[in-house]
This record gives structure tokens, C-alpha cells and sequence, in this order.
């Protein structure tokens, strides 16, 4: 087939085909009433999968040419000045806070025993690097309808031992900056934005406004197929902070000292007179490590997914705001069955998805039974109370290992009351109206 064409010439061959394949083969798959409806899917098309065969045919494996390009432009879209690609968003939350453990920080580093202030309702991997370091998450109670944490429970969490403040927003939802940046600033501690539900929110700090995982010292997002766009597995950690990058640089590729990309060498001209540690003067920089790191990089085949969603992102976006603009608009008549979920003050949240809490004697362990048995998806709020998991039950039994700011009362009854269902960009009008009356059929016992 190849024998009369040059490489670049069999190459455009072979994309061409995968172009038509995939328009073929690969068709956004037409929704007829009866089908289940997830609460999230992939959106792609032609564009994604010939990028994907066209970094394969390179056969570089490893982060390339296409994750050098996806870093840029993602730094770009959010307007940071770094932004590094890794293999996943929980990849992404271990690199975020173990770069403020760095001996790179002085008296500013993370120890062991120092106190985190999160909370207990949310994705595990948020919390699961601060305990796995040695440090102690304290946890503070959120609020109902926006389902972020309860801003006025921070001066209580604080104690001398306090060094950073680690949160999410909630379902693409922005907890409150203005109050949690403030209260940082005021005791000089880190905030790590975990951005992984919500890229493409936008929040209003002081008539600024910006997108969420910009404000704190460092952000971090999840490329998992559910999420706002995909590349299969991936994440990114971003930061405006030069030695954060620098340290999250070095924690992503296994520790190292050394800066230069996969396949390069002596970027900085001096990787063979340096003096580092007790080696020997001139040891190999590109063998010299500053930090007890990890391999944490994405394929290129990954990042090369990444760049074409980016292109579409705006478009998810906007989707996503639509889905769950129409959603509130047909569930507005049973707000005294369920409580609807609430943009924060000064945002404009890119929803991940749509929150819902069981409220005037409706019982989400009847509605969501329903809601499955008849083809819609539900997911609950994760982990609900992380606390009450298995994976606390010796730190409960002990006493020891994370502390607890009051009560916890409303996020007890997010483990108990609620739950969500999705606003992805491939959802149409006909699976929202669906999706609303279905719910409407279950408060009501239909």
C-alpha cells in the first residue's frame, strides 16, 4: 500500500482513514426513549482519534512533542504560568500538596503532624496525600444548597499548628474564595484549589474575574473520562508560583533535580560541573535528586486527545451550563421535594453535575431506586463522610490522625439525603426532559 509514498505521504494516508473510520464508526449514538442515560459520557470525534493514531505512528510513548503543546496551551486557557500534565487528577492532588512538603519551602514546608484544614464530603484522593504524608486533615462541616465548605467554621479549625487549607469545588460548584483567600492570607497558609470537577468555572475576586484553580497557590484537574473533557486517564497540576512549578516539576519526574524533558540532555549547560549533596562534584545532574518524587507523566497518545478536547472545551462549557440551566428551570415545581443546588456568590460555576437533597419527608433511598430502575444514572455526593469509611476505622478506633471541627451536621446529611445525576455536554434536550420527569414520577410515588 506504502510502497510508492514517503513517510509523511503513508501518514496522511493513514489519518485520512481514521478520519473516515471514525465518522463511520464512532457517531455520537442517537438516544431513544428507553436507553439508560449516564451521567456522563466522552465527546469526541474524528479530530481526537486522529490525533491519537498520529502521536502512535511516532511510537514515542512516553510525553513528547504533544504533551509539551497540551501544557501550553492548557497554561494559556487558564492564564498560569505553568501548567504540568500527569497520569491522573489523584496524581495530580498527591503532586499538589506534597510540593508544600518540599525542604525548598523552610519554615513555609508542610512536617508531619501539621494540620490541613478540607472537608469530609468529597473524592477521597483529595484528602488521601495529607494522610498518607503524615499530616492531620481537619474537617469542617459544608453547606446546603451549594454544597462547599461552611466558610464560617475556619478561625475554629485553626490552631498553631495549621499550614494549608486543601478544597475542592464542589461539582463544578466554587466554594467561597473571596472568604477561604482571605482567611489564608490572614494566617499565611497554602491553599490548594483541587479543580478536578470543575474546570471552566469562573469565580469574581475584587472585579477580577478569573477561573477557579488560579486563585490559591496551586490547582489541579482530572482528565478522566467523565470529567469536563478527557484523555482517557490524566491530570494536570498548575501554578503561578516559579518554585512550585519547579518543585512540582521534580516531584512529577521521580524527584529529579534535572529539568530537561524526556530525550534531552543538559539543557542548562552545566550537567556535568555541579555540586549536589555528597556526590561527587560533577556528578550527573540528570541523575540527581532533590525530592523523594515519582513517575507521574502521561503518554503522549494521552496528551495528544488532550489537545484536540481543549479546542472543543469552550463548547463543553457552555453545554454544561445549558443542560443545567434547563434541568433547574423543569425541577423548579418540586423544590419542597428536593433542595436544588445553588451557584455561589460571584461565580459561574461549569457544572459537573446536578445536586439534589431530599428534603419534606422524600426519601432518597426511594427516589434514586427509581430513578435507576428506570434508566437514569445517579451517583452519590462521594464519599459522603469520608470518616465514616473503612479506610478511617483505625484512626477512629485510635482517636488519632485527623480532628473534627463540631458536629458535621450537614454533611451527615449529604451522606444521607443526597445525590446527583449529570449535565454532561452530550446530553440532549430529550434526555433532560426525561431525566426531569422521571424525578418528578419518583418524589411523587408514581
Amino acid at each position: 500500500m506504502f510502497e510508492n509514498m514517503n513517510e509523511e505521504q503513508a501518514r496522511k494516508e493513514i489519518l485520512a482513514a481514521v478520519g473516515e473510520y471514525a465518522d463511520k464508526f464512532h457517531k455520537p449514538r442517537e438516544y431513544k426513549k428507553g436507553d439508560r442515560i449516564p451521567y456522563a459520557g466522552r465527546v469526541y470525534d474524528r479530530a481526537e482519534m486522529t490525533s491519537l493514531v498520529d502521536s502512535a505512528l511516532e511510537f514515542w510513548l512516553t510525553s513528547g512533542r504533544y504533551t509539551a503543546e497540551f501544557e501550553k496551551q492548557l497554561a494559556g486557557y487558564l492564564g498560569v504560568r505553568t501548567a504540568l500534565l500527569v497520569n491522573s487528577g489523584s496524581s495530580a492532588n498527591l503532586v499538589a500538596f506534597m510540593a508544600l512538603t518540599s525542604p525548598l519551602l523552610g519554615e513555609r514546608a508542610i512536617k508531619r503532624g501539621d494540620e490541613v484544614i478540607t472537608v469530609a464530603a468529597g473524592f477521597p484522593t483529595t484528602v488521601s496525600a495529607i494522610i498518607q504524608f503524615g499530616a492531620v486533615p481537619v474537617f469542617v462541616d459544608m453547606d446546603i444548597p451549594q454544597y462547599n465548605i461552611d466558610t464560617a467554621q475556619l478561625e475554629n479549625a485553626l490552631s498553631g499548628k495549621t499550614k494549608a487549607v486543601v478544597l475542592a469545588h464542589t461539582l463544578g460548584n466554587p466554594f467561597n474564595i473571596k472568604a477561604v483567600k482571605s482567611f489564608c492570607d490572614k494566617h499565611g497558609l497554602w491553599l490548594i484549589e483541587d479543580n478536578c470537577d470543575a474546570l471552566g468555572s469562573t469565580y469574581t475576586l475584587d472585579g477580577e474575574t478569573r477561573f477557579t484553580g488560579t486563585f490559591g497557590d496551586i490547582g489541579t484537574s482530572s482528565f478522566y473520562p467523565p470529567h469536563h473533557m478527557t484523555m482517557g486517564e490524566g491530570g494536570a497540576v498548575y501554578t503561578n508560583d516559579p518554585l512550585l512549578a519547579k518543585i512540582a516539576l521534580s516531584l512529577r519526574d521521580w524527584g529529579r533535580d534535572c529539568r530537561c524533558r524526556s530525550g534531552q540532555d543538559n539543557l542548562c549547560g552545566h550537567r556535568f560541573d555541579g555540586q549536589y549533596g555528597e556526590l561527587p562534584r560533577g556528578y550527573d545532574h540528570k541523575y540527581v535528586y532533590s525530592h523523594f518524587g515519582y513517575n507521574l507523566k502521561a503518554t503522549d497518545m494521552q496528551a495528544a486527545i488532550g489537545v484536540e478536547q481543549l479546542k472543543k472545551f469552550p463548547s463543553f462549557a457552555q453545554r454544561r451550563r445549558e443542560n443545567f440551566n434547563k434541568l433547574h428551570s423543569m425541577l423548579s415545581d418540586i423544590q419542597d421535594k428536593l433542595i436544588l443546588p445553588q451557584p455561589a456568590e460571584n461565580s459561574d460555576p461549569c457544572w459537573f453535575g446536578f445536586m439534589m437533597t431530599c428534603t419534606g419527608g422524600t426519601q432518597r433511598t426511594k427516589v434514586v431506586p427509581y430513578m435507576e430502575e428506570h434508566g437514569v444514572q445517579t451517583r452519590m455526593l462521594f464519599a459522603g463522610d469520608l470518616t465514616c469509611h473503612p479506610c478511617f476505622d483505625e484512626m477512629r478506633k485510635s482517636g488519632e490522625g485527623y480532628r473534627i471541627i463540631g458536629d458535621l451536621v450537614q454533611t451527615s446529611r449529604i451522606m444521607n439525603d443526597t445525590f446527583w445525576i449529570g449535565v454532561y455536554p452530550g446530553m440532549t434536550d430529550e434526555m433532560l426532559e426525561f431525566m426531569a420527569q422521571t424525578l418528578h414520577d419518583a418524589v411523587r410515588e408514581k
